[in-house]
């Protein structure tokens, strides 16, 4: 959680990071329910557990709830990527396990992704920017990942929409989940998704096999 962007009267860390996690699914619940206009400060802190002048001794707005909402699900996506990756073992059969465990993570969190794509239009430019700055490094750890398992003839500008792509199927799952969970469980979206990924890997490097044996 970023600590230089919400500043707190609070100087515990411990004690901040337990009272804004608190904020965060509060917030989850009205935003959801309300949308970030329509919710107060005053209603934060009741479904958070705790009084307006506590909320307000550790953030300064409520502009700052929404920030801490998309800081947490970038901070979540990013922990469960790393702790699905092994780098000294890299193959595609462990990119495969990557890619299901992220979208297994968006299934966890759609509701909080839909509400910071609808919402964070509400946040100061410079906020925003640091969002955007989020996304494109989770972007980029996927873009790593598929460099470090993939076969070396996959060039970069292909690695890199394979991540990109594979960045929104997974939120894909939450933002058309009126059609797509009627016609899926998680895991055949899963299965389905992976597939395609194998078979456009295949078919990349079936090709640059032929461009290499072309005289």
């Amino acid at each position: 959680m970023s600590n230089e962007q919400v500043i707190s009267s609070v100087k515990d860390s411990y004690l901040v990071e337990k009272r804004r996690n608190q904020m965060i699914k509060g917030a989850i619940v009205l935003f959801k329910e309300k949308g970030f206009h329509r919710t107060t400060t005053r209603e934060i802190a009741k479904e958070s557990g705790f009084s307006i002048g506590t909320l307000y001794e550790y953030i300064r707005t409520k502009e700052d709830v929404l920030f801490l909402v998309c800081d947490a699900i970038y901070d979540q996506v990013r922990n469960r990527l790393e702790s699905a990756t092994d780098w000294d073992n890299p193959s595609v059969a462990k990119l495969e396990e990557i890619v299901a465990s992220y979208f297994r993570l968006m299934d966890d969190m759609q509701e909080e992704i839909i509400i910071m794509y609808q919402e964070v239009k509400s946040l100061k430019q410079e906020s925003r920017e640091y969002v955007i700055k989020k996304e494109r490094d989770m972007v980029a750890m996927l873009e790593r990942m598929f460099t470090a398992c993939l076969p070396e003839t996959i060039d970069e500008q292909d690695v890199s929409l394979l991540a990109n792509n594979i960045f929104v199927q997974g939120q894909m799952w939450g933002f058309r989940r009126w059609m797509l969970q009627k016609q899926f469980t998680l895991e055949e979206y899963i299965e389905r998704q992976i597939h395609f990924l194998k078979q456009s890997l295949s078919t990349d490097h079936m090709q640059n096999e032929k461009t290499d044996q072309t005289p």
